[in-house]
Formats: C-alpha cells, sequence, structure tokens
C-alpha cells in the first residue's frame, strides 16, 4: 500500500481495544484494557493515536515493557503514522475500573471479584 493511501485510512476505535486486550499485565492474567487501565484512547483524523493509562500501582517496573508494547503493537494498524501514551495516576486505579468481562475472566482464575 502507498504512503499515503496508509496515512487516509481512518483508525477505529474497535481495532485500537482490539489490541490493546492482546496486552497483558504479567502479575494479574488479564490484558491492560479489561483490566480497566487505559482511562482514554484519543484518534485524531491524520492517524496519531493518545493513549491515557494507569497502573495499578506507582512505581511498577514494567511500565516502560508495557509503554513500549502498547506503542509497538498501535503502530502496527493500518492508518496509524504515532502513538502517544501518557501514564497518569489521577484518579488512582481501582478494582471497580476492571470490566464485567474482566471481572468474568479474574473469577475463572479464582479470584473473589
Amino acid at each position: 500500500m502507498a504512503e499515503t493511501e496508509r496515512q487516509n485510512s481512518r483508525v477505529k476505535r474497535e481495532d485500537i481495544i482490539e489490541v490493546l486486550k492482546t496486552i497483558y499485565d504479567p502479575e494479574i492474567p488479564l490484558n491492560i484494557y479489561d483490566l480497566g487501565l487505559i482511562y482514554g484512547i484519543e484518534i485524531s483524523d491524520d492517524g496519531k493515536i493518545h493513549i491515557l493509562m494507569t497502573l495499578t500501582a506507582p512505581g511498577c517496573p514494567i511500565a516502560d515493557s508495557l509503554i513500549y508494547e502498547i506503542k509497538d503493537k498501535l503502530m502496527q494498524l493500518e492508518g496509524v503514522r504515532d502513538v502517544e501514551v501518557e501514564l497518569t495516576f489521577d484518579p488512582p486505579w481501582t478494582l471497580e475500573r476492571i470490566t464485567d468481562e474482566g471481572k468474568e475472566i479474574l473469577r475463572t482464575f479464582g479470584f473473589n471479584i
């Protein structure tokens, strides 16, 4: 595909979410989307993606590797020109942020949630 065609392709939110669901927290058997770590997804018309996210705890040692994996995987989507991942701890992550689907998955692993 020509570069101009790639730039004109509209990135879909659903595709971004699908990619985010392939990235897992190494300590919890759940993807970062269903875990509730993603606070926001913004997509510009020119193919730039901004992800606002948190971690389960400040000072998490895997922050850099998670950010790298997010950027790397999202850059593979058609139409994506750039990915920015912004970390925030306001508001802090809580168990209530886990999606219903995520809670069901955790229950199958024996978590009482």
